[in-house]
């Protein structure tokens, strides 16, 4: 197989939308693979699942599926067979029986991180500022002003549910970890990589590399693509 016969699909975590992943997008393109950004509701982990799934009907032959931070339970949640191999940006990656908010508040958050509690109707929102100080301390003012404006609040059910068997324990997984995360501790990012036996690279990033690092995440999904080239990911 080659290279360029599998395509890229991209799912955005918490506070986030598909335009996060712009600059990942532009070049994975750029290289002449395929790439699709999944939309997620951010409704539940089932309702997350099942976007995803659609987008996946869409999409002919061999797929790697890349997930940024809580997209991580989402892009195990599926039972696509035409997933071949999954790459973890920063991502959190609960194993069967867990849920997300198990392995997010696994270790003791970092102290700049925004305590975070659903407002009335069960959202939970992450506040302006934090944007520059843990969500993408290493992105620019503009940057930061775009993640702030688009974000979209995170449901409650995404986070409470414990997942069934997770895709990782069945597909290959690539890890890359954020060494600078605000957001999801380093030393959790590390035992759920080695958990999953995933593929790691670890360097300084923040908690969204998919902005402030896309060549880094573009390495870790070239690494999968790569693999499910070679055979690795049947």
């Amino acid at each position: 197989m080659s290279l360029k016969d599998a395509s890229v699909v991209l799912v955005h975590g918490a506070w986030a939308d598909g335009s996060s992943w712009r600059k990942v997008i532009g070049l994975l393109k750029a290289q002449g693979i395929r790439v699709f950004a999944a939309p997620l509701p951010l409704t539940s982990l089932a309702d997350d699942t099942a976007a995803l799934e659609r987008t996946l009907e869409r999409i002919d032959g061999a797929v790697v599926l890349a997930g940024h931070a809580y997209a991580g339970a989402v892009i195990a949640a599926t039972g696509s067979e035409k997933v071949k191999a999954l790459a973890y940006i920063a991502a959190l990656a609960p194993d069967e029986g867990e849920t997300v908010s198990d392995v997010f508040y696994r270790a003791k958050p970092h102290p700049q991180a925004p305590a975070l509690a659903p407002d009335s109707h069960g959202l939970i929102w992450l506040p302006e500022g934090a944007f520059a100080t843990v969500f993408a301390q290493h992105a620019s003012a503009e940057e930061h002003a775009l993640l702030a404006a688009v974000q979209r609040p995170i449901a409650l059910p995404c986070i409470g549910v414990k997942v069934e068997r997770p895709l990782w324990k069945d597909r290959p997984s690539w890890f890359l970890v954020a060494e600078e995360d605000r957001m999801i501790v380093p030393d959790t990012q590390h035992f759920m990589a080695k958990r999953m036996k995933a593929r790691i690279l670890s360097h300084p990033v923040d908690h969204s590399p998919i902005v402030t690092a896309p060549g880094l995440v573009v390495d870790v999904i070239s690494g999968a693509l790569r693999g499910v080239a070679g055979g690795q990911g049947s």
